[in-house]
């Protein structure tokens, strides 16, 4: 049987002098200015103002990093949100100084900011047209996950479980929560992280050592590719079909396909954190899980509700 087992030892981003691009960072670019260029055709379309894309830019990128940011500290690490609330918009930690990035960002906080930035944009420059723009914005929204998930797999983040004999894995050879990595590194005798990563990797004499880190499956490129057929699935529906002119119905099949997925892979994700876990009428459900469900259900509501339940605008 054909086997895709990888070593993942990617670059974590582009030298630039004395600055690092990282490529989650760059990640998060492409998926702004992609989006950008698809909603234009869509605004074309549907008659409004083209001077308008530049506020939405501004309204999408503020609404999705702030809901981002906040989400995941609120719904993974409340603690830290209470107890240290500079360290959730700092990129640095401050005793002692290190500069982290803004690493920890929740998808499902993402689409919350992103409602909330959809709600006052569309009050200010769509004549309150919500629907409407939701239906819009959730077409390059699933594109701009997929990169985002790849940035994920670049910074050897929200891995998967072990895949054990299933055909495809990746040694995350760089997640240094990993207690197998940390292991393996400590046991090189070389104190660089870098350095002892790429002797791990390239020196046969830590050929064992190699060998104890487990494949593990790469839930961030699995996420990725679902997000690309999310992707087509409501480009077709918005440009080939009808259902464009129904309110609410792009926005719930986005919540429907993109949270049935997250629903699905988080059973291969490994908790992101130690209380990363909730019985739930006795089912086990993960928090990724947990806040998927709802968003479901607001989908499907979208979808089939009464026609009639919202007055349809048609000025731009």
């Amino acid at each position: 049987m054909y086997s895709l087992k990888v070593i993942w030892n990617p670059l974590e981003g582009l030298e630039l002098g004395s600055f690092t691009l990282h490529f989650y960072s760059l990640s998060y670019v492409i998926a702004f200015v992609l989006g950008w260029y698809l909603i234009k055709p869509i605004f074309k379309r549907d008659g409004v103002s083209l001077e308008k894309l530049d506020p939405l830019f501004m309204y999408t990128v503020i609404g999705m990093l702030l809901g981002a940011r906040l989400g995941h500290y609120l719904f993974y690490e409340p603690a830290t949100f209470f107890s240290n609330p500079l360290r959730v918009f700092l990129p640095f930690r401050t005793d002692p100084f290190e500069w982290t990035g803004f690493a920890g960002m929740a998808s499902h906080g993402a689409a919350i900011g992103v409602i909330i930035a959809m709600f006052f944009y569309s009050r200010k420059h769509l004549e309150g047209r919500f629907l409407w723009m939701l239906d819009r914005i959730v077409i390059p929204s699933a594109i701009g996950g997929t990169f985002v998930r790849l940035g994920n797999l670049m910074n050897s983040e929200i891995n998967g479980k072990p895949s054990g004999d299933f055909f495809a894995g990746f040694k995350f050879v760089r997640d240094l929560s990993d207690d197998s990595v940390r292991g393996a590194l400590q046991q090189t005798g070389i104190t660089d992280p870098d350095k002892a990563i790429e002797a791990l990797v390239n020196d046969p004499q830590y050929a064992e050592l190699l060998a104890s880190i487990p494949y593990k499956h790469p839930a961030q490129l699995y996420e990725a590719i679902c997000y690309i057929g999310v992707f087509i699935i409501l480009y077709l529906v918005y440009w080939k079909t009808e259902k464009r002119h129904q309110p609410g119905y792009l926005l719930g099949l986005f919540f429907v396909l993109l949270f049935m997925v997250r629903l699905l892979i988080e059973n291969i994700k490994e908790p992101q954190t130690a209380t990363d876990g909730f019985e739930f009428i006795g089912i086990h459900f993960n928090t990724g899980q947990l806040l998927s469900v709802p968003f479901i259900l607001l989908g499907l509501f979208f979808m089939f509700r009464h026609d009639g339940m919202f007055k349809k605008r048609t000025r731009a």
